[in-house]
């Protein structure tokens, strides 16, 4: 890798655009990041009402591997939904479900999904998710390698369960682990190595 190539790993917070350029009555990287780079974008995007991991560079290489679905990188997201998921529910998500895509119908790749077994150690969101009285919910893990426009969320609604909470934890094997929102940490060659260490299986 370059000496001149940078990397950081950021948690968006939510409700944040996953751009510096300004929207009026929204936060922005902008608001977060400063000093960085003019050559330093976001590898893809994260939704303005989701949050977690997001990588960073000015490595177009990189930038090319992580977004191109031929590679198969793998990303997870720890979703809160609402109901209790069901076995049957999960092996739809890990089958693939039906989705909309730019108004066409989609089905999803295979992919992991699995329930949490304990609600996760995550920070606070503000402002907190909404809580209808008498209908629980829970926490599934969603491991993928395709990023269609608010898949996560499609997903879990094509099997009746939608998402309050979703936070990307996982690119390749690198996680927002000890992160908090706004946090930035600059990544050496080493960490951006384990971005590719981990295949999808």
């Amino acid at each position: 890798m370059h000496a001149a190539f940078e990397y950081y790993l950021f948690y968006k917070p939510f409700q944040t655009l996953t751009q510096f350029s300004p929207e009026e009555g929204k936060k922005t990287l902008a608001d977060y990041l400063k000093g960085l780079k003019k050559d330093v974008y976001p590898v893809g995007r994260l939704d303005y009402d989701s949050e977690g991991l997001l990588l960073l560079t000015n490595d177009k290489q990189l930038n090319h591997r992580l977004l191109n679905p031929l590679f198969l990188h793998e990303r997870e997201y720890w979703a809160q939904v609402e109901g209790l998921v069901t076995d049957t529910a999960l092996q739809q998500l890990s089958k693939g479900v039906r989705i909309q895509v730019a108004g066409k119908a989609y089905q999803t790749r295979k992919a992991y999904a699995g329930l949490l077994p304990d609600t996760p150690v995550v920070p606070d969101r503000n402002p907190p998710i909404r809580v209808r009285q008498h209908i629980p919910t829970s926490w599934l893990s969603l491991c993928l390698v395709e990023g269609k426009n608010r898949q996560v969320r499609k997903m879990t609604a094509a099997v009746g369960l939608p998402t309050l909470r979703l936070i990307r934890y996982r690119i390749g094997s690198i996680t927002m682990e000890g992160m908090q929102p706004g946090d930035l940490v600059a990544a050496g060659p080493e960490m951006i190595s384990r971005l590719f260490s981990r295949k999808y299986k």
